[in-house]
């Protein structure tokens, strides 16, 4: 398991704020909330500016994917997820805010502004969504041959339609076997990029204790059979594919439910959108004890993206697919200090 200090920052408690705290110390807490967001590789690239009763959210590029992620699109998600948890935890604190998405056309890093409303009434749907923040954890492990409830289904779907995203539930075995092998092709594409084994081994690292993945699925320990130090050296050096498209297969094809977010335009406010849903669609699911883990290599790989949508039947473009279910609790990630990614 991950070691005490990689874990510190989930263990916040709301009782931590003073009753009597002004509205920047309430922001700067809720900041607490808004960087126990996913992404990719665990980068988080976000970066928070605080003035007054405003908060800026912009995107921390220095903090990019260029191989897996050469428009920055899965960043801008991961700041839009970012970005909905600070949404939630004001929500709680019953302040009301308005938020401006691109404020400023001359910089394209600031993703979006917020500004506390002193005389409105905050956004009390978004309020249960709050206990849930710092018990979301990726899964990466198989889940319980248990089915989603169609009720849930609903609800998750409801969530991403709320934020401006289409979402597709997959329950079908055929459909999900489909898909299962779209992953492994992806898998295969990637693995076979030097360019893509060496951005993925720079982000894994058994002493990583800030960021990055520091301890690898159980699908990847076993397709490298080997000690963890070696991990990073491994991955640069092999084409592992074919062991990381068998594990996603099985992974893909064994979950009760498969889970895709798309939206109807694909650029850097879609991303946001996509986000945000993404956050949102993750927390309903983790105030249900349900959890997920993400499978986007077809949706990385540009070859295969159109050819997802077609078999999931989509009008939109799919930004994300996670795999749905009930699993072991699993080791959170780790995070920055917010000294980092908060000014």
């Amino acid at each position: 398991m991950n070691a005490l200090p990689q874990n510190t920052a989930w263990s916040i408690d709301e009782h931590q704020l003073d009753p009597n705290a002004g509205i920047e110390e309430k922001l700067r807490f809720a900041l607490r909330y808004a960087v126990l967001a996913p992404s990719n590789h665990n980068t988080q690239p976000w970066h928070f500016i605080v003035d007054g009763d405003c908060v800026t959210l912009c995107a921390d590029r220095m903090r990019a994917l260029p191989v897996v992620d050469p428009f920055d699109r899965e960043l801008i998600i991961s700041c839009g997820a970012a970005l909905f948890n600070l949404r939630v935890a004001l929500s709680r604190f019953g302040l009301a805010y308005a938020i401006t998405l691109f404020p400023s056309p001359a910089d394209v890093d600031v993703l979006a502004h917020l500004r506390i409303l002193r005389d409105s009434h905050c956004d009390a749907s978004l309020a249960p969504l709050f206990d849930a923040m710092p018990r979301r954890v990726t899964t990466r492990e198989t889940f319980a041959d248990e089915p989603i409830p169609v009720e849930l289904q609903l609800r998750l779907e409801e969530a991403g339609a709320a934020e401006g995203a289409d979402i597709v539930c997959a329950g079908n075995a055929v459909i999900r076997e489909r898909l299962a092998t779209l992953i492994a092709e992806a898998d295969q594409a990637q693995f076979k990029d030097p360019r893509f084994r060496r951005e993925l081994a720079s982000w894994i690292h058994p002493k990583r204790s800030q960021d990055g993945m520091p301890a690898l699925s159980p699908g990847m320990r076993a397709v490298l059979d080997l000690a963890v130090p070696l991990v990073g050296s491994v991955i640069r050096t092999f084409d592992l594919g074919g062991g990381m498209a068998a594990a996603h297969h099985t992974l893909a094809a064994g979950s009760p439910l498969l889970l895709c977010i798309a939206t109807g335009a694909d650029d850097a406010a879609a991303w946001l959108a996509a986000g945000q849903a993404l956050e949102r669609v993750l927390l309903t699911a983790a105030d249900e004890g349900i959890t997920a883990s993400y499978l986007n290599q077809p949706i990385e790989v540009a070859p295969l993206r159109d050819t997802l949508r077609a078999a999931l039947n989509l009008d939109g473009v799919p930004q994300l697919l996670l795999r749905i279910g009930r699993g072991r609790q699993a080791p959170h990630s780790p995070r920055r200090p917010l000294a980092e990614v908060v000014s």
